[in-house]
């Protein structure tokens, strides 16, 4: 069902992205999967590269955030099996490629955040924290990691 949600909403969830490091995409603990930073890979391939506020703009970072958040699902989803077992989302913490003097991290977040909405509807409201830093892996514009409550 939530991966038709997601289809509904025209997009795809993508393979699991393979880890850049000595690390796993996701783990689970109790009733809790958090997932490792997920950058925007689309296909093996970094889809946005570089720094919001100046190689990109607010709107690709978004569109950043939207594919971090995608690769987070199926980081999970390689964990549980079917993402129809998160009951909610409880948080993201969203990491942005920041030029300096940029300050809207949150709006950059919120490409992330109002897809899980529409995905999950209320089981989708999460905490969050939206942090500009100076570098990211790759260059990569925008790096999220979520934390989801499952079956």
């Amino acid at each position: 069902m939530i991966e038709e949600k997601i289809k509904q909403l025209g997009f795809e969830l993508p393979k699991v992205v393979k880890p850049l490091a000595a690390y796993i995409p996701a783990k689970k603990v109790g009733n809790l999967v958090m997932t490792s930073g997920q950058v925007p890979i689309v296909k093996g391939e970094m889809k946005f590269v570089g720094k919001v506020g100046k190689d990109l703009s607010e709107e690709d970072g978004q569109k950043a955030a939207q594919v971090c958040a995608l690769n987070c699902l199926a980081a999970i989803k390689s964990v549980i099996g079917s993402l129809d077992d998160i009951e909610e989302v409880v948080k993201l913490t969203v990491f942005v490629n920041s030029a300096d003097g940029f300050t809207a991290q949150p709006k950059v977040a919120n490409g992330a955040s109002e897809l899980i909405g529409k995905i999950f509807g209320d089981n989708g409201l999460h905490v969050r924290s939206a942090v500009g830093v100076n570098e990211l892996p790759l260059n990569a514009a925008v790096e999220i990691e979520m934390i989801v409550r499952v079956k």
